[in-house]
């Protein structure tokens, strides 16, 4: 039997080598067999890892959301020691100024789950911004509002947490519409986000930042006053926040027939012809909960129709009597 050729092995070990090395070149076409692998690899990476689990461990219970939402929201604010405690303290006293509101125990979860990720958006922004000792430049202030940006992407691309995208990034909203990131205003900035907009408000005006040392108590509340009666934020939501931090506020009649400032809320939406749907989606909640809280506005003040409850709005002063309804 003739011995191989040891040459030819060689050979054939090199170009086999290069196929393996460099299969672009040494196999013309095979690109194809790649192309878009990277683009769908992309674009499926992120639902992989969300659907990631260990195995044998099913979702989250409810207590474990909470406490992974708290973590999550303590190591943003671990970006800058100016930060420290800032999410829990903001989220405790948007929790008490929403039952002081009376808002139901479901909207104050909502809320607290809410404040406790707020800012975590925070880690796509630079140190050299957020312990700068001095004013932010115009570009470096752009990089300070994308944060609240950040924030709503990731909450909005990570399934059941989506409910909250909307509610975490407005509290860095106005009513007024000079807020951030979107610069929305008045009755589309969501209900739960004005108690939010204004404990964090509070909240991070008794904090050192680089920039200033923090404001007293009183003085912080007067800013917080000044700013509902410029329109910057809710008043309702001000007086609860400011009741809950341990101020005097000056009461106010309750709303009529018992209604609870939520309910208010959505007597307004749906007598202004509003869907369930488009009610639960300003109000940044569920579409059958705003089912329910239309089905017990209709209760309280004893009415039928979108007609009957726009005209109860109207004679007690929560609709204005030019606007127009659907029935």
């Amino acid at each position: 039997m003739p011995l191989p050729d040891v040459r030819a092995v060689e050979r054939e070990g090199t170009a086999a080598t290069s196929r393996r090395q460099r299969p672009a070149r040494a196999d013309p076409g095979c690109e194809h067999r790649y192309a878009g692998a990277g683009s769908r690899a992309h674009g499926s990476s992120w639902d992989a890892v969300v659907g990631s689990q260990p195995w044998g461990r099913g979702p989250l219970t409810e207590n474990e959301l909470d406490d992974a939402l708290a973590l999550i929201g303590d190591y943003a604010d671990l970006k800058s020691p100016w930060f420290t405690g800032h999410s829990r303290g903001v989220a405790s006293l948007a929790v008490a100024a929403a039952r002081i509101a009376g808002l139901p125990e479901s909207d104050v979860k909502t809320l607290q789950r809410a404040a406790w990720v707020h800012d975590i958006g925070r880690n796509g922004v630079p140190n050299t911004i957020w312990d700068k000792p001095g004013p932010l430049t115009d570009f470096e202030m752009e990089k300070v509002r994308l944060h609240a940006y950040y924030t709503d992407r990731v909450l909005h691309n990570a399934g059941k947490l989506a409910l909250l995208a909307s509610i975490a990034s407005a509290a860095h909203e106005r009513a007024g519409g000079t807020g951030y990131p979107r610069g929305i205003a008045g009755a589309t900035i969501p209900f739960l986000g004005r108690f939010l907009e204004a404990a964090d408000s509070y909240h991070a005006m008794l904090e050192d930042r680089p920039h200033r040392t923090a404001l007293s108590r009183d003085d912080a509340a007067k800013e917080l006053r000044r700013g509902a009666r410029e329109g910057e934020y809710d008043g309702a939501a001000v007086d609860a926040v400011l009741s809950a931090a341990g101020h005097q506020v000056r009461r106010k009649p309750s709303a009529p027939a018992g209604l609870t400032p939520r309910e208010v809320e959505v007597l307004v939406l749906a007598s202004r012809g509003g869907t369930t749907r488009a009610v639960a989606h300003a109000l940044g909640i569920a579409p059958k909960t705003a089912g329910n809280h239309i089905e017990r506005i209709y209760a309280k003040i004893g009415v039928n129709s979108r007609a009957e409850a726009a005209m109860f709005a109207m004679q007690n002063g929560l609709l204005p009597s030019w606007e127009t309804t659907e029935n």
